[in-house]
């Protein structure tokens, strides 16, 4: 599996998203949800449909 890009709020940068996992939220779309690598701040990636 590829890794997934997000963007870290704390390092205000794009980074791989570390221990992505995928996740259905409420309204039945998917995202991922992880940490940053460097900071350890959350980070969550809405996906498509």
């Amino acid at each position: 599996m590829p890794a997934v890009q997000g963007y870290c709020v704390k390092c205000k940068d794009k980074r791989d998203i570390k221990d992505a996992k995928e996740v259905t939220m409420a309204n039945g779309r998917k995202a991922m949800k992880g940490v940053c690598p460097k900071c350890g701040t959350g980070m969550f990636k809405i996906m498509g449909k």
